[in-house]
């Protein structure tokens, strides 16, 4: 554990050694122990890069058992896609001859009718570890989002007309959850995965998903201690910014001109009004703390950037102020916060 920087967990490996040496008055073994955990408490605040994960799914007679099989591949952290695809390909070559095996490129799922049965293919996807809600009150530290993983989640999106983007109306999401069947870090970097899920976002759903990120991160920019100036004016131009496509008020004018005519989107419609609502908040909050950052050489900057988050908010004004009034009948039955996944007309799930 201390060599693999995993250095809370040196405390728990000691918790049952403690009483032991305790009981046989071993007070040599007791002074090294405490020993070594001074050593690794006070090494628990420095900088500390864990792991990267990729989703590895094998197509192919030539892979035999592994045929259709996924496994999520614990790499050094930073490592990138590329690296991952070209020495698993560099590998399997060697086993089965040049030119026969191919790296899937995308993260779509596969159709291995389209597949030449003499080659073997190989899908490499980046994945983050995922936590419920719940999950991350507990998950505080930077160690605790790093250790005993088990579910991972990686995002693809489409259109219903085949391509991967699309304007603002037409743009789905489908949200790819995976368990292993060992959690992380395990005796071994490649775990098999144990259950699929899958959850598909529609357009409505996927700009509600990216005003809460945006306004997540303004809040984190805004709170972040020490402050970082250059960070919280990146994210600010990034919100309020005149330039920027598919924009906050670009979202809104899609999503909120107009009431649905879907009774079931009322919900979404009124929870993607109330993000943006909560989103001018932290604009506003973030504009605050940039004006009390800044030196007299950037105050220019500053009022141009107050000026777009007034333009932004006078447009956003009479697009977030329109309630549904049918929505205070009871049209649907209560869900959960991630009400898309329990939408069972969309969800599918593999074991």
């Amino acid at each position: 554990f201390l060599q693999g920087s995993l250095f809370e967990a040196v405390n728990e490996v000691y918790k049952i050694l403690i009483p032991i040496y305790e009981a046989h008055r071993d007070y040599k073994k007791l002074a090294s122990v405490h020993g070594k955990l001074q050593e690794a408490f006070n090494k628990i605040n420095n900088q500390r890069m864990f792991g990267t994960y990729f989703r590895v799914g094998f197509y192919g007679s030539k892979f035999g058992d592994l045929d259709e099989q996924e496994f999520v591949y614990k790499e050094p952290s930073i490592t990138k896609l590329a690296e991952i695809s070209h020495r698993l390909e560099e590998f399997y070559t060697e086993q089965f001859g040049e030119g026969t095996v191919q790296v899937v490129k995308d993260s779509n799922p596969v159709d291995k009718t389209k597949l030449d049965p003499n080659k073997a293919y190989i899908q490499i996807t980046y994945v983050e570890p995922y936590f419920d809600t719940y999950e991350l009150k507990d998950r505080v530290t930077y160690f605790d989002k790093n250790y005993n993983l088990r579910t991972f989640l990686f995002c693809t999106p489409f259109t219903l007309d085949g391509r991967a983007h699309g304007d603002l109306h037409e743009q789905y999401k489908r949200k790819t959850f995976l368990t292993t069947s060992h959690a992380f870090p395990y005796i071994k970097t490649r775990v098999n995965v144990l259950h699929r899920e899958e959850v598909v976002l529609i357009p409505v759903e996927v700009a509600i998903e990216d005003m809460q990120k945006k306004t997540q991160e303004l809040a984190f920019a805004t709170h972040q201690d020490p402050a970082d100036a250059k960070m919280l004016q990146m994210v600010l131009q990034g919100c309020v910014g005149t330039t920027v496509n598919q924009g906050p008020l670009e979202v809104a004018q899609v999503f909120l001109s107009e009431i649905p005519e879907d009774p079931r989107l009322y919900r979404l419609h009124n929870k993607l009004r109330l993000c943006f609502r909560d989103f001018t908040k932290r604009c506003e909050d973030a504009l605050r703390k940039n004006k009390t950052l800044i030196g007299a050489d950037q105050r220019e900057y500053h009022r141009e950037l107050e000026r777009n988050y007034q333009r932004l908010r006078e447009a956003l004004a009479p697009l977030t102020s329109r309630k549904i009034p049918q929505l205070y009948t009871d049209l649907l039955p209560h869900t959960s916060s991630r009400d898309s996944l329990t939408r069972t007309s969309l969800r599918r799930i593999e074991a």
